[in-house]
């Protein structure tokens, strides 16, 4: 059982920095083309697909390093980095709802006068990478945590 709570926790991070690596370098690479009008109309095209990919992964890397930590609850290594990897994922979940949540609906409800929504994408497209780092350092956390 704690095998397979540590493989959701490193295959779940590590998918979970690759979808939202897919979303910065992909999408966003083709949001950088748009016009503010139609980098806007693209947002909502786009936007509705991503909580599929998400969904999955973040449910994924939550029960495995839920798992995890408490199965490994005893091993004081392994823990700190098992609570660290879980850091890393809720501090993504916070950057995700306290900024990106509400940047996302001005950029669907299109509230954002148009002189400001390429900055705004800028700004949004760079801190998407904090989001890329974080997954990318819970994996790693879970894997040096699962290998004490």
């Amino acid at each position: 059982m704690k095998l397979l709570f540590n493989l959701f926790a490193i295959s779940g991070s590590a998918l979970f920095a690759g979808v939202l690596l897919a979303i910065g370098v992909l999408i966003g690479g083709y949001w950088k083309t748009l016009s503010a009008t139609d980098f806007l109309t693209s947002f909502t095209d786009f936007l509705s697909l991503v909580p599929r990919a998400i969904g999955v992964v973040g449910l994924t890397t939550v029960v495995g390093l839920a798992g995890s930590i408490w199965l490994g609850y005893s091993e004081k290594e392994a823990l700190t980095q098992w609570l660290f990897a879980a850091g890393c994922i809720g501090t993504l979940f916070l950057l995700t709802a306290l900024w990106f949540g509400p940047v996302n609906s001005q950029f669907m409800a299109k509230s954002l006068p148009l002189d400001q929504v390429i900055p705004k994408r800028d700004q949004w497209l760079m801190l998407h990478t904090v989001r890329v780092a974080l997954a990318v350092a819970a994996s790693v956390l879970s894997f040096i945590a699962s290998n004490r």
